[in-house]
């Protein structure tokens, strides 16, 4: 287990889903972890369980997609726990549609949340990392950022610009210490995953058995792979031991 014992840690979307095993993983590592998303009961279901087992975590409602929130928080992460070290752009949207039909708020919404949230928490992270001369940041993106996505148009390009971004800053911060790498993650076993089955069900006329089966075989998946895996590999790029930069590691 890397040994991150009293860095702080930001996680954008870390009360459900691959956010909450990423939030606890570092929590366990020692690190304490502060936490944004938009549903508060999430939030603060986690961080309740961070103390019960001893951590230190921060609850922080708001929307990434809000450079002023974001900003707030970063303020209030530096006034509670300290500089950032850690940062993992985890918040994530996605829906489907064909292309020529996605409404344009649709795709700006997509894009607002996956793109500008992470380039937001950036800019609100990187001086701290840039004045104690080490950092890490870490994108969750996907398979869907490396290749096409039929339905997914909004969703693969945004995901595709998120990488473009984690490998930018790789570039331009290692000479402060500061490493960036993004996780491609196939289909995993979250709500977006049962959300995603659910809708390719309704309108292919698929039962929900079969509709999964269909997903996961579009990302040559036998199994989903687990929000735990994702925070496995999160622990090791944050690792002070960690050399990588400028990755975007496939996981499925």
């Amino acid at each position: 287990m890397a040994d991150l014992d009293g860095l702080v840690a930001v996680v954008t979307g870390g009360g459900r889903g691959i956010g909450r095993a990423i939030t606890l993983a570092l929590a366990d590592a020692g690190a304490k972890v502060a936490i944004t998303g938009r549903q508060v009961s999430a939030l603060e279901q986690t961080c309740a369980e961070i103390s019960a087992r001893g951590g230190q975590a921060l609850a922080l409602p708001g929307d990434v997609g809000d450079p002023v929130a974001v900003r707030a928080a970063f303020a209030a992460v530096r006034a509670q726990l300290g500089p950032v070290s850690i940062l993992v752009n985890n918040a994530g949207v996605t829906a489907s549609s064909r292309l020529i039909e996605t409404p344009d708020d649709l795709w700006a919404q997509i894009f607002r949340i996956n793109v500008d949230g992470a380039f937001y928490c950036v800019k609100a992270a990187a001086p701290d990392m840039i004045a104690r001369r080490w950092g890490r940041i870490i994108a969750i993106a996907s398979v869907a950022g490396l290749r096409g996505m039929p339905f997914s148009a909004a969703y693969s390009a945004s995901k595709h610009a998120l990488i473009g971004l984690s490998r930018s800053l790789a570039d331009e911060l290692s000479r402060y210490g500061i490493t960036s790498n993004a996780i491609c993650p196939g289909w995993t076993e979250t709500d977006m995953l049962s959300d995603s089955i659910a809708h390719l069900a309704s309108i292919s006329g698929r039962t929900v058995e079969e509709a999964r089966a269909a997903l996961l075989a579009a990302g040559d998946q036998t199994t989903p792979v687990t929000p735990e895996d994702v925070a496995a590999l999160v622990l090791r790029l944050a690792s002070p031991a960690s050399q990588e930069n400028g990755q975007a590691i496939v996981i499925a």
